[in-house]
């Protein structure tokens, strides 16, 4: 297959058939994206407006639980008036004004009715004589029948000009106990304040009793009807009925949200029902992704277009380049390529032209560099001579610090002699330590010496102490852990102190672990100082300048025994330094 044609293959599937799976992808996710949190909203406005009414209802609830005991109501509706003197009817209603003042105190309740089966009664829209009509009406029938609280919605006797003659009402059985007599309670709800908070909703919303007839919506031309003639055939009166499903109403796909709301001490109760159809919440997200699927489409035919183009340059360039190197291998080294521009292809047939010009030159360079190269190895081999040469060998050292010793010791100068027997002892265990652990009783002689060879110096001025317990003598650590502590304690601690410094060494064992401490009583530092010290030995960066610092004390502490048994610094200015570490109570078997 040619490049051209490669190049369009590879760039049809792994370029537009990516691209294009992927926009239908993400314009799918984001419709359903868009759908999901619609749906998400409905539900949490359905479990508000739930909680709202709910407040709503408890308020007609307690008026009808005040006037069940309420002696003053059953007196005015149970007392036999006398047909030949209004008076005391007229009397009685205005003395008793519980009605008025709960409908003046809670603005959530319309009107309260008390129907009782009294013909000596006058309807004032409060007391009401329940005649024939009203019995045979099904919710005084239910209310007479159990002892329970009704939600309904039923007619409107205080406003029957109403939009649908109805209104939602409490109807609740009243007992009266001194007659023996019952009554039919009626508390209506003002759908006026359910309205405008359901008008504030972003999607119809509908409240209906447990027979379907909507008795509140944000489309207020909608009560009064059923849930069945807005093509929401739900099951109404479920208690706890919660769920959220998907419904085609008039050739449109719907999500629909329900929720049932039984109040306390209620039988019945209301459905709350909050619908949008689907294709308005996609709508935008359907129009966004077309216009980003033809863009995406436009922006990828073009650049087919420019991969087209290109591919055929770049094939009729590579083609003339191809018949120059044909010429080249037919021995023909005077072939110059003409080839224009300055991308790889240009680049490529400049380098064709410096390659050929230059083949001769090359050839004679390749015999001058075989010369250089062997003058080269002379060089080194000298230079390997040179350093074998300036090597000391450590037994001539360690002869020659013996004869220094020997003459010494001869001479009478038996301090001198005793030091440099010291500093070869120090030397020679150096050398020979190695990478090996060894015991805290072999590093503290190898301290003990470099503690005379440093009291030797300094006379008087130093003093040390090195108190090790008989059961932390045969513990093993690395080699050269202690000795940089007491070196550092003596230049940085006591080196410029003029008064008498003293460095300890402690060593005590606890448990399954042996402590370690070096204290001086130099210079100390202060706090600032101590944090710097302490930042550079915690320093993951390698030093190579000393071997043997705190730094690489405390690296090799970590990294044998863990990051708890590293180096701890205190100090105070002026009264000295203590450096402590632990490490795991482990013998030489």
């Amino acid at each position: 297959m040619k490049i051209r044609n490669k190049l369009i293959f590879f760039y049809v599937i792994v370029v537009m058939v990516p691209v294009l799976i992927v926009g239908l992808i993400v314009i799918q996710y984001f419709r359903q994206d868009a759908l999901e949190k619609a749906t998400e909203q409905t539900e949490n406005n359905v479990q508000r407006i739930k909680t709202q009414i709910e407040n709503q209802l408890n308020v007609p609830i307690s008026v009808s639980n005040q006037l069940l005991l309420d002696r003053d109501m059953e007196r005015v509706a149970t007392t036999v008036y006398p047909p030949d003197d209004p008076i005391q009817l007229v009397n009685a209603y205005r003395g008793y004004t519980d009605f008025s003042d709960y409908l003046r105190a809670y603005s959530e309740i319309k009107g309260i009715q008390l129907f009782t089966d009294n013909p000596t009664l006058l309807n004032n829209l409060q007391f009401m004589n329940a005649d024939s009509a009203i019995q045979s009406a099904d919710w005084y029938k239910k209310a007479m029948g159990k002892r329970t609280i009704y939600w309904m919605y039923i007619e409107d006797l205080n406003n029957p000009s109403s939009i649908s003659g109805k209104q939602l009402s409490l109807v609740r059985q009243i007992f009266f106990p001194n007659t023996g007599k019952r009554s039919v309670l009626v508390v209506q709800v003002d759908t006026d304040y359910l309205n405008s908070l359901l008008s504030q909703e972003p999607f119809d919303t509908m409240v209906a009793d447990e027979d379907g007839y909507i008795v509140a919506a944000k489309d207020r031309s909608t009560i009064g009807r059923t849930l069945g003639d807005m093509g929401f055939e739900v099951a109404v009166g479920d208690r706890e009925q919660e769920r959220t499903f998907e419904r085609a109403i008039n050739g449109m796909d719907y999500q629909v949200s329900i929720n049932t709301l039984i109040p306390d001490s209620s039988t019945s109760g209301l459905t709350i029902v909050s619908a949008f159809a689907s294709s308005s919440i996609v709508h935008d997200a359907n129009r966004i992704g077309l216009i980003g699927a033809e863009l995406i489409i436009f922006i990828l035919l073009t650049a087919l277009l420019a991969v087209y183009f290109n591919s055929r340059l770049i094939s009729s360039r590579l083609l003339k380049l191809n018949r120059n190197l044909n010429r080249v291998a037919e021995g023909d080294l005077g072939t110059v390529s003409r080839i224009d521009g300055h991308d790889e292809i240009g680049q490529l047939s400049e380098q064709f032209n410096y390659m050929v010009s230059n083949i001769n030159e090359l050839m004679s360079q390749v015999y001058e560099a075989s010369e250089t190269n062997n003058r080269l190895e002379v060089m080194q081999r000298e230079i390997k001579l040179k350093m074998l040469a300036s090597q000391i060998n450590p037994h001539f050292l360690f002869n020659a610090l013996e004869s220094i010793r020997m003459r010494a010791h001869i001479q009478g100068e038996k301090e001198i002699a005793r030091i440099v027997q010291l500093l070869g002892k120090l030397i020679r265990r150096n050398l020979e330590l190695g990478n090996r652990h060894t015991s805290l009783k072999s590093e503290l002689d190898m301290v003990r010496s470099y503690l005379e060879i440093q009291k030797f110096r300094h006379g008087e001025r130093l003093h040390y102490e090195l108190a090790a317990e008989l059961d932390t003598l045969l513990v093993l650590l690395p080699p050269l852990i202690v000795q940089p502590l007491i070196e550092n304690a003596i230049v940085h601690g006591l080196e410029n102190k003029e008064a008498e410094g003293i460095v300890s060494l402690h060593a005590v064992r606890v448990g399954d672990e042996v402590l370690i401490d070096v204290i001086d009583n130099g210079a100390g530092m202060t706090p600032e100082r101590l944090r710097q010290v302490e930042e550079s030995i915690r320093d993951k960066e390698e030093n190579e300048e000393s071997r043997i610092g705190l730094r690489n004390v405390h690296q090799r502490l970590i990294m044998t025994y863990g990051e708890e048994c590293g180096l701890r610094i205190s100090s105070e200015l002026g009264k000295g330094t203590q450096i402590y570490f632990k490490i795991p109570a482990g013998r030489d078997e």
